[in-house]
């Protein structure tokens, strides 16, 4: 079937526009990645499962995508503003670990939980400490500009000197001036020449653990500088499109710009998009107001604002509910309901299993129906191809359901349609819900349970000595590799050897 041309929403022109690849059929695509010094939480999901989404579609469009997810494990600094304590070096501290025994813990854990909501894998995840050469190359690109200058051992970016030429702001529409206005102090601000220059690669004090040699001395490079630098190495100076939170818009995403423009004079990437907060009760899901809640979390109910545990597809189930630019807002009751939805379309899946299309039938072909079908199947693409729009896919998908569930209950109406919609009807519904939107079926079944009902049933055909059904029973079991055990203690079972 021919697919709708795919529009993205871009932070840059802030507008809808048609998406086109530089080099056709390759896409490469960036997304910041996380500063693993604790676990992921769900304000981190909704933006990798949206840029999941994308990476699904794209390819089911034709395109071949490069994508890249940094990890960044080192230089990302307690105040996001050039000073303080490196947030991975004060974890090492609590938790009394190398800094890299504490990289390495928290990377496990991120990608565990994003194969856990069925995320594929990036191309490329490269880490800042194995880019340092990168960083430092860049760092004295910028310099040789004359976009930046040393202080004290520290490179910092001229934020005065780049603004001049109007480029500053381009994303978010801001200025630093804006966000500094009433702003505190930071010790170290007097090394700047200004206030809202930024460091690119930072002096090491003499208790700081991650420190690398440079021409300016010891030091680290600033949390803006890894996206700059491994960007161009792996996608080029120009890509096709930046992902990230609505959180790095300003300023992680205007100082890659900043630096990047500076650096090579040109824009990065032709689109920009950003993935809109998580919030609970209208407020923004963080650690600083207490209800920030892992995945981890979610996954064992073991949080206070939690009634209970929530599965990792009842988690992309209730992210994909709503379009990835607006607010989403988190409640027990919405994940409920996000609970029941996403096991509908499961159930939905499964019915699928014995629906076959009644060629024979005395119910006659409508015209209406099949085009209901069809305008759902469209509807659904459509809506995947304006900008994602996920929601008005799960929309059509329900829509979809309805008539599955109306063929299953009677299968002689699969004759309202032609051979080819009803064909279309079951392939689709299974590719968009499995293929595009990444939601499987989860194995909820306990089986040690289930066998142990099993045998209770094999216990009641022995004691009525009905041979028939205790080798049907055996035959059924020992086909899934389980074997039945008669012991003078009783019957229990256990794998085929």
């Amino acid at each position: 079937m021919q697919l709708p041309q795919l529009k993205l929403y871009n932070t840059l022109s802030r507008k809808k526009e048609a998406f086109s690849p530089i080099e056709p059929p390759f896409v490469g695509l960036y997304v910041c990645g996380p500063t693993v010094y604790g676990h992921a939480h769900l304000g981190h999901a909704r933006p990798y499962i949206t840029f999941d989404v994308l990476i699904r579609y794209l390819s089911e469009l034709g395109y071949k995508v490069r994508y890249v997810r940094n990890i960044t494990d080192v230089g990302h600094l307690q105040n996001d503003a050039d000073e303080g304590e490196d947030k991975i070096a004060k974890q090492a501290k609590l938790e009394r670990l190398e800094p890299m025994e504490v990289v390495q813990t928290y990377t496990n854990s991120f990608r565990a939980d994003m194969l856990a909501v069925n995320n594929i894998p990036p191309s490329i995840e490269p880490v800042a400490t194995g880019h340092i050469v990168e960083q430092i190359a860049l760092t004295q690109q910028i310099l040789d500009k004359g976009y930046a200058y040393v202080s004290n051992g520290s490179v910092y970016f001229d934020y005065q000197k780049y603004a001049e030429d109007g480029k500053f702001g381009l994303l978010s529409g801001r200025v630093f001036d804006d966000a500094l206005a009433g702003h505190r102090e930071l010790d170290g601000q007097s090394e700047k020449r200004n206030p809202q220059d930024f460091a690119l690669w930072k002096k090491a004090l003499p208790e700081h653990i991650m420190r690398w040699p440079s021409p300016w001395g010891d030091g680290f490079p600033g949390w803006h500088l890894e996206c700059s630098a491994m960007s161009v190495k792996y996608l080029g100076k120009t890509f096709d499109i930046h992902g990230g939170g609505l959180d790095l818009l300003f300023p992680h995403h205007e100082c890659e710009i900043a630096q990047h423009t500076a650096a090579e004079g040109n824009m990065p990437a032709n689109t920009w998009m950003h993935v809109n907060m998580l919030t609970m009760n209208g407020q923004k899901m963080g650690k600083s107001l207490g209800n920030a809640i892992s995945l981890k979390q979610f996954f064992s109910g073991d949080h206070p604002l939690l009634a209970e545990a929530y599965t990792p597809m009842t988690i992309r189930y209730f992210i994909l509910q709503a379009q990835y630019r607006s607010t989403l807002d988190f409640s027990n009751e919405a994940l409920q309901a996000a609970r029941k939805g996403y096991r509908r379309l499961m159930n939905g899946l499964r019915a699928l299993h014995g629906l076959t299309y009644a060629a024979e039938s005395e119910v006659a072909f409508n015209q209406k129906a099949e085009d209901e079908v069809l305008k759902l199947v469209a509807d659904s693409y459509e809506a995947l191809s304006d900008d994602l729009n996920t929601a008005i896919v799960i929309a059509n998908l329900f829509g979809m359901l309805k008539k599955i569930n109306q063929y299953q209950l009677k299968p002689a109406e699969t004759a309202q349609l032609s051979a080819e919609t009803f064909e279309l009807l079951t392939t689709q519904y299974r590719k968009i819900i499995v293929d595009i939107l990444g939601l499987i079926e989860e194995d909820k079944a306990d089986t040690g349970e289930l066998i142990s009902t099993i045998l209770d049933f094999y216990k009641e055909a022995k004691e009525a000595k009905d041979y028939a059904k205790i080798d049907a029973i055996r035959a059924k079991l020992k086909a899934q590799g389980i074997a039945v055990k008669d012991m003078k203690t009783g019957i229990t079972w256990a794998w085929e050897e």
